[in-house]
């Protein structure tokens, strides 16, 4: 260090750091408020176009980002994909918090209601007007290749958890077909509920309403539909 520096760093009171030194620290919480303005913004548009019609200048410019944004948070278009399908995953009951929803239940029936009940309550209520659900309803009819990891490894999971609720009321072991139909006919309507919203339901059966107070009834009707299938199954397949 040169006598001219050393008379510098004197000078500098204590306690005072440098601004190259205030912005390193500031720089994380900025960088991680613009990433997540990013995957916001991106989750609007590409449930509006589409992955492919989505471009990196659009989001940028809607998120107020430099142009660049995209690439230096995400690595580009691609990896920015993947992690907005990751939120819009996270947002809409993921397998993980089913999974935990079933494991605070003892009784079996308990277990499908608590199942049912959560899915019905996110794809019913606000949660299904969002970008999230769209998006993942876009994916549903015309998957991408970028999520088909996701949606193979979430539907893996949510049928585990289904599969061994169905076994329990039913006595079937798991290997029979009959395990995996009725997994199938609980699963449809909650898919149809992603597919075509809670509204366009409510023009076409006038008398029926998804408000949030009839949600509990909604799924106590699914759940009771569901069971009286499972004891018909497993009653007829015992004969």
């Amino acid at each position: 260090m040169t006598p001219r520096n050393i008379v510098q760093a004197r000078k500098r009171p204590a306690g005072r750091r440098s601004r190259s030194a205030k912005l390193r620290e500031v720089a994380p919480a900025r960088r991680q408020s613009t990433r997540e303005q990013l995957l916001e913004i991106a989750g609007q548009v590409f449930a509006e176009k589409g992955f492919a019609a989505a471009t990196g200048k659009e989001i940028c410019k809607r998120s107020g980002a430099n142009a660049a944004a995209v690439v230096y948070h995400f690595g580009g278009m691609e990896n920015l994909y993947a992690a907005v399908l990751q939120e819009a995953r996270s947002r809409l009951a993921p397998s993980e918090q089913l999974a935990a929803v079933v494991a605070a239940q003892t009784d079996p029936q308990a277990k499908l209601s608590a199942f049912i009940g959560l899915l019905v309550r996110r794809l019913s209520g606000p949660d299904s007007s969002t970008w999230a659900a769209r998006l993942i309803s876009r994916e549903v009819i015309a998957p991408s290749a970028i999520f088909d990891e996701i949606r193979n490894k979430e539907m893996r999971a949510r049928a585990s958890v289904l599969q061994s609720i169905v076994i329990e009321l039913t006595g079937l072991p798991a290997d029979h077909p009959g395990v995996a139909r009725s997994c199938i006919n609980i699963m449809a309507p909650i898919g149809i509920l992603l597919l075509i919203s809670p509204q366009r339901f409510e023009r076409i059966f006038p008398g029926l309403s998804f408000a949030p107070e009839a949600v509990e009834e909604t799924t106590r009707h699914m759940v009771q539909y569901a069971l009286a299938g499972l004891a018909a199954i497993g009653r007829d397949t015992r004969r």
